[in-house]
Order: C-alpha cells, then structure tokens, then sequence
C-alpha cells in the first residue's frame, strides 16, 4: 500500500485558505489498480461548536466512494457544484473512482446517479461485504493513524481489484476524460471527435451511460477546474486566464466561473493574496 499523502492542493476543491478546522491528505491508489481507480482522500475535521466548515467542490466526472462515521455512499456525478458543510469532530474515508467504474460497480447507466448518491450496500458491486462497518473498526478512535488509514484503504482495494480488467467501453471512457484533462488545445466537442474518430452522437451515449455528462459538460468543467487552480496564484491575471483558456473575453470567463461557483473569479483569487 502507498503509505504516504500526497499535500498537493486539489485544483476541483474551491479551498478557502483561511478556514484551519480541517485536514485532507490524498494518496494514490495501489499499482495495478489505476483503471479504476483513481484516488483517496481523508478529511479530518474539528469544528469549534457552532461554527460551520464549508466544502465546495467543482467535482470530476467520476463517481466517489465515501464513508464516514455516519454513512457509506455512492455518489455519482454532481453536475454543479457539489457542497458538503462539515460540523463537530469527525472524519471520513472516500475514494474517487475512474470513470469506467461507476457502470461496472453498480450494473446500471450512471446518468441514473447523477446529482444523486446511493448506500453503498445498495450498489451490486459493492453488497454484502460490510464495507461502510469494516472501514469505521479501521478508522475507530485513530482517524489520523497511518497503519489504520492503510488498512482502511486496504479494504476497499481488496474488493475493487475482483473487477479488473475494466471493459473495452470503460478503457474508451477513461481515455477521453483523460484526454480532455491532459490537453488544454481540447476545447471544442468537435475537437475530441477527432482525436477519438468517433461520431458526437456515439460520444455523447457512451459518456452519458458511463459517466452522466455531456462532452461539453466534461470540456467546460476541465476549463474551471484549471482555472480555479490558476486562480489561487498571487498574480493572476483574470484576462489572461480567459484568453487561454479559450473564452471569448473576460467577461464571458466571470460569467460562467460564478455561475459554476458562486462566486467570481476575482473573490475567489482574492482568498489567496
């Protein structure tokens, strides 16, 4: 098992810098299982009584696992912007999967798990086997012990790796969402029909059965994430950003930033000087 986080700052995660009531280390998922997986993360949290943490997050087209002292979910896909407001003491355990996974876990088109989560024993893949109960006994008492967090990752991996190998559909998925977040010169529909050789319709029903989006849903979340990322740089500059990313002007890229976000491109970058 990969022992050791990864502090690296997650680009999707609209992190205020100012809020210190959490912690969130990642860490990659064990050789062998990158197809359908991609990676961990462990938040712990203490949040002073009456007081709230907000998290929000411009999520991956993928769908996520996560337990928590409370529940043990499936969440697809979050079209908009995906928000979790921590409170108290606790922690949680997730997993965020490859696109191919969603359909070969639950059995079923994962647009049915869009803007949605299910329990995880409700999952085909993923009942009968206690995950949500075995990962709490890991994790009991020790949330930041790394031999536990170990084992609790352990116990989701054991159960994944009985999927390999990924189908040929699922490997097409997960080489166009990689190709969309690997090549920034991608930012037209048209543009990754070719790379691929595929039709748009054939495109669109594929992603649409494995991972619940559109292509140009995937194409413009791929542009916020990069530029919330670019964002947190003290000398930002807003039209150079826009430009390279391919929006028209400035006032196009603070339209559809706030509209993903709520906030604007300039409040968010302000957090970070």
């Amino acid at each position: 098992m990969p022992g050791r986080p990864d502090p690296d700052t997650e680009p999707a995660h609209l992190l205020d810098p100012a809020d210190l009531h959490f912690t969130i280390d990642r860490y990659p998922v064990s050789p062998g299982l990158e197809p359908i997986a991609r990676r961990f993360w462990i938040p712990v949290w203490d949040v002073p009584a009456g007081r709230e943490s907000p998290q929000r997050v411009l999520q991956y087209p993928v769908c996520l696992l996560v337990v928590s002292e409370e529940y043990a979910r499936c969440y697809g896909v979050v079209s908009g912007l995906s928000s979790t407001t921590l409170v108290g003491r606790g922690w949680a355990v997730g997993l965020m999967l490859q696109p191919a996974a969603g359909h070969l876990l639950t059995g079923h088109p994962v647009r049915d798990l869009t803007n949605r989560f299910v329990d995880v024993e409700s999952v085909t893949g993923l009942s009968g086997i206690r995950l949500g109960d075995r990962i709490r006994e890991a994790m009991h008492g020790h949330p930041h012990d790394e031999d536990r967090r170990a084992q609790a990752r352990g116990l989701v991996e054991e159960h994944l790796a009985t999927h390999l190998p990924i189908d040929e559909e699922g490997a097409f998925v997960n080489a166009v969402v990689e190709a969309v977040e690997s090549t920034p010169e991608l930012l037209r529909v048209d543009d990754l029909c070719e790379r691929f050789d595929v039709a748009e319709r054939t495109l669109q029903r594929v992603l649409h059965k494995r991972v619940g989006i559109t292509p140009k849903w995937l194409i413009r979340r791929r542009r916020l994430q990069e530029a919330a990322d670019r964002l947190r740089d003290a000398d930002a500059d807003l039209s150079g950003i826009a430009t390279e990313l391919g929006y028209a002007d400035q006032a196009h890229f603070t339209r559809d930033f706030r509209a993903a976000t709520g906030i604007t491109p300039g409040r968010f970058a302000a957090r970070f000087r």
